[in-house]
C-alpha cells in the first residue's frame, strides 16, 4: 500500500481551546496488513496491524476474532501504565470491529510510541483507527481519541502537552464513535466534578467532528491519487 500524508490544524469554536497540528501517513510498513503513523503536535505513534490471521487454539474464540493490542514505549519495557492503556485500546477496538465476520482468527495491533509530548493515549487511539482503515477491517463505525486537561483555574485545555498535563488538576481521555458521538471508553486521572466532566465531554465531542473530517479527507485524497 502506498504511503500518503495529510496535514491539518484543528480548533474548537469559542473558548480559545485548540488541538495541536496533526498529520497521518498510512501504508508505511510492508509486512503488516495495515499500518499508520499519527502525529499530534510532537506526539507520534506508529501502528502495525496483523490479521485476521490464524490463531492459537488456546486463544481461539468460536464466535468472533480474538483481538490483541500491544503498546510498546519509546524506551524500556512495557509496564503497568502500558498494560492499562492496552486494555482501553482493546476495549475501544472491540466495540467497533465486526469480529463476528472472522471467527476463530486473531487480529493483533502493535503500537510503537515514537515520541510523547502529551495526549499520548488519544494519539494511540487515532493511530489505531487509521491503521484499521488501512488494513480494510470491517468496522461498525470509526472512532477517535480526545484528551482534555482541567487546569487549576478550571479552564479546559484540549490536546494538552506534557507540561499542561503535569500542571493540570485532572486529565480525561475519551474514545468517541463517529456515528452517534457516543463514548466508547473513557479514562480519568485526578479529580473533577460531574459538571466539569460533562463540559470536557462536550468539548471532546465537538473536537471529534473535525478529527473525523480529517479521516475522511485523508482517505479520499489517498485513493483519489491511485
Amino acid at each position: 500500500m502506498g504511503a500518503t500524508q495529510e496535514e491539518g490544524k484543528m480548533a474548537t469554536e469559542g473558548g480559545g481551546c485548540c488541538l495541536r497540528p496533526f498529520s497521518c501517513e498510512q501504508g508505511l510498513l510492508s509486512r503488516p496488513d495495515g499500518s499508520a503513523a499519527f502525529l499530534q503536535g510532537d506526539t507520534s505513534v506508529l501502528v502495525g496491524l496483523y490479521g485476521p490471521a490464524e490463531v492459537k487454539v488456546s486463544k481461539e474464540l468460536p464466535d468472533r476474532a480474538a483481538l490483541e493490542v500491544l503498546l510498546r514505549p519509546k524506551v524500556g519495557l512495557s509496564g503497568v501504565i502500558e498494560r492499562s492503556r492496552e486494555q482501553l485500546l482493546r476495549r475501544t477496538c472491540e466495540a467497533v470491529v465486526l469480529g463476528v465476520l472472522h471467527p476463530r482468527t486473531a487480529i493483533t495491533l502493535v503500537l510503537q510510541v515514537l515520541s510523547d509530548a502529551g495526549s499520548l493515549l488519544s494519539c494511540c487511539l487515532n493511530a489505531a483507527c487509521m491503521g484499521m482503515l488501512d488494513a480494510g477491517l470491517p468496522l461498525s463505525s470509526l472512532f477517535c481519541g480526545v484528551t482534555c486537561a482541567i487546569d487549576l483555574n478550571g479552564v479546559i485545555v484540549l490536546d494538552p502537552t506534557t507540561q499542561q498535563e503535569q500542571e493540570a488538576r485532572a486529565v480525561l481521555t475519551f474514545a468517541i464513535d463517529s456515528t452517534e458521538k457516543k463514548v466508547l471508553t473513557a479514562t480519568t486521572k485526578g479529580s473533577c466534578s460531574v459538571v466539569e466532566m460533562q463540559q470536557c465531554l462536550a468539548a471532546a465531542q465537538h473536537a471529534a467532528d473535525t478529527i473525523f473530517q480529517f479521516y475522511r479527507d485523508s482517505i479520499q485524497r489517498r485513493y483519489s491519487k491511485s
